[in-house]
C-alpha cells in the first residue's frame, strides 16, 4: 500500500484528491490536510462582497465528502516537510498542527510516498501598511472577508441614499500584486449594485493597479478577436470602464493605506495620493511559510522553496534577460527536481518568471504583476498531477503527464454585473496561457482560440459554471463530466 498525502484542500488538492481517489484501488491512501474545515468556490466570493450571495452559498463542510469517497481528512497546516525521513527511519513524512477546535494546537507527524503541496498561497496584507481587513481596506480573498465586505457596501448604500456622497476605492494594494482579474470583477460589480441600488449617481469609483496598463491582467495583455475584428486587452478593458464612468490609475505601488487616504507612487517616479470611503484592495501573494528539514535535522528550505515561499518544481529558473525567456522555461510535471515524490501545483509552485514585462521604477520599487495560476490552469494541472501519482504508484517511474501554461489553453468568465435578467459578463479565452512568439509573431497567442465577449448570456454561463463547480467538488454522481 502507498499513500499520497496532499496538503491543502483549494481548487488544486481538492480537484487532486477526488481525481486520485478516482484513479487508485482501495489498496492505496489518500490524505488531505488542510486548515479550514469547508471548501470554498472562490471566485464566487466575489458575489458574496457585494451581497448577491451568502457565504454558504460558496462553501460546503468537506468531512462529509472524503468520509463519502474514503479519504483521510486532517483539519490542520502543515508546519514542515521532512523529505528524508529522519535518523531512525528514511521514510518521509510532514508535521501538522491541527487547527481542528478538538485538538486546536496539536502537532502530529504523518508518513507520505508521493506528496502534493497545493497550499495556495499566503495573504501578504503586511506587506502595505493599513492594507487588509484588520487594517483600513476591506478584501474578497476569503468568504469570510467578502461577507464583512458586503456589510460594509450595504452601510455605504444606506448612507448614500440619505443624501452622502462616497468615494470607491479598486484594485491591487501592492506593485507584486496578483489576481487583478479578481478586483476587475468586483469593480464592475460594485458598479451594477450601486446602479441597482438607485445610488450611482452619488458615487465616484476609481480603480487602482500596478499593471503597465488596463487589461494586462498579470499575462502581458492580449490581442483577441471579438466581433470579426483584432483589438488589444487594453481597448477591451477601457471600453468597459469608460462605458460605466469609472476612472483608472496604473502603474501604481501603494505605499500606505490610511483610515480614508492611500498614498501611492508610479513607474513614472510620480507620487499621489487617493481618498476613499470604501477600499477594496487585494495583497501580494507568498508561500505560506513550510519549512523543509533533511534527515540529519539540518534546514534545507532553500532547497525545496524559492525565496518568496513557492516550491521549486521542474521549470528552468536560471536568472536571464526578459527577452531571452522563453515558454520552455515553465514546468509541465510539477515534480520537484531534487525529490521525485514530491510535487506542486496552482499557487504553490514557484514559477520561473513574470509573464508581463518586469518593471521598477527610479527608486527601484518593483510595479508589475506576478503571474497569476488560479482557477482552470491550477484545476488542469492538479488533475493530472494526480493521474501521474497514480501512475507512478503503479509502477511508473516517471510522471506520466503533463500541463505546461506554455501548452495550454483557458477559458474564463469575470462577472461584470450580477442580475438573472440584466447582469453582464465577460467571457474570454486564451491560448496559450504563456505568450509564445516564435508559435505566433504577431501576437504571441493563437488568435483562433483568443477572443473576448460581453453579454448576458456571460453571466448565466458564469451562473450555471458555479453550481456545476460545486457539484462537482461534492463529488456527486457523474461529477467527472465537469470540466476542470
Amino acid at each position: 500500500m502507498a499513500r499520497l498525502v496532499i496538503l491543502g484542500a483549494g481548487i488544486g488538492g481538492h480537484t487532486a484528491a477526488l481525481h486520485a481517489r478516482h484513479k487508485l484501488g482501495k489498496q492505496h491512501e489518500v490524505v488531505v490536510i488542510t486548515p479550514n474545515s469547508k471548501w470554498n468556490w472562490i471566485p464566487s466570493n466575489i458575489w458574496v462582497g457585494v451581497g448577491w450571495m451568502k457565504p454558504e452559498q460558496v462553501t460546503f463542510e468537506l468531512a462529509p465528502v472524503y468520509a463519502k469517497l474514503g479519504i483521510s481528512f486532517h483539519q490542520a497546516k502543515a508546519v514542515s516537510i521532512h523529505p528524508e525521513g529522519n535518523d531512525k527511519s528514511a521514510t518521509p513524512y510532514v508535521t501538522i498542527e491541527y487547527t481542528d477546535p478538538s485538538k486546536s494546537g496539536t502537532k502530529e507527524t504523518i508518513t507520505y510516498d508521493f506528496l502534493i503541496n497545493a497550499t495556495g498561497p499566503r495573504l501578504k496584507f503586511d506587506a502595505t501598511p493599513g492594507l487588509g481587513p484588520t487594517g483600513n481596506s476591506l478584501s474578497v480573498c476569503t468568504y469570510g472577508h467578502a461577507s464583512e465586505t458586503a456589510g460594509v457596501l450595504a452601510e455605504m448604500i444606506e448612507r448614500m441614499r440619505k443624501g452622502e456622497r462616497k468615494k470607491f476605492l479598486v484594485g491591487t494594494g501592492h506593485g507584486t500584486c496578483t489576481c487583478q482579474g479578481a478586483a476587475f470583477e468586483y469593480a464592475l460589480n460594485l458598479e451594477f449594485e450601486l446602479q441597482k441600488a438607485g445610488v450611482r449617481d452619488k458615487a465616484d469609483i476609481t480603480w487602482i493597479s500596478n499593471e503597465e496598463e488596463l487589461g494586462d491582467f498579470g499575462v502581458g495583455g492580449m490581442h483577441i478577436k471579438r466581433g470579426g475584428y483584432v483589438t488589444h486587452s487594453r481597448i477591451f478593458a477601457e471600453s468597459l470602464f469608460t462605458e460605466r464612468d469609472l476612472h483608472w490609475i496604473t502603474r501604481a505601488h501603494v505605499q500606505n493605506v490610511g483610515e480614508n487616504q492611500i498614498s501611492y507612487e508610479t513607474l513614472d517616479n510620480e507620487e499621489g495620493t487617493a481618498d476613499f470611503d470604501f477600499a477594496m484592495l487585494l495583497p501580494p501573494f507568498s508561500g505560506v511559510g513550510l519549512t523543509a528539514i533533511d534527515r540529519d535535522g539540518a534546514d534545507i528550505t532553500s532547497k525545496l522553496f524559492a525565496p518568496n515561499g513557492f516550491m521549486k518544481v521542474d521549470a528552468d529558473y536560471t536568472a536571464k534577460p526578459y527577452e531571452q525567456w522563453k515558454p520552455t522555461d515553465w514546468p509541465s510535471t510539477y515534480q520537484n527536481p531534487d525529490y521525485s515524490n514530491i510535487f506542486a501545483v496552482g499557487i504553490a509552485f514557484a514559477p520561473p518568471h513574470a509573464i508581463s514585462r518586469p518593471m521598477q521604477n527610479e527608486r527601484g520599487t518593483k510595479i508589475s504583476p506576478t503571474p497569476p495560476r488560479t482557477g482552470m490552469p491550477t484545476g488542469v494541472m492538479a488533475r493530472l498531477v494526480a493521474y501521474s501519482i497514480a501512475d507512478m504508484m503503479n509502477g511508473s517511474e516517471h510522471p506520466t503527464h503533463e500541463s505546461s501554461m506554455a501548452n495550454m489553453g483557458v477559458a474564463c468568465i469575470a462577472s461584470a454585473g450580477a442580475g438573472l435578467f440584466n447582469g453582464t459578463g465577460v467571457t474570454m479565452t486564451m491560448y496559450p496561457v504563456i505568450p509564445d512568439f516564435q508559435r505566433f509573431p504577431n501576437t504571441g497567442r493563437d488568435l483562433s482560440y483568443t477572443s473576448g465577449k460581453i453579454g448576458l448570456a456571460g453571466h448565466w454561463l458564469k451562473h450555471i459554471l458555479h453550481h456545476a463547480f460545486l457539484y462537482k467538488a461534492k463529488a456527486k454522481p457523474f461529477w467527472r463530466i465537469v470540466p476542470e
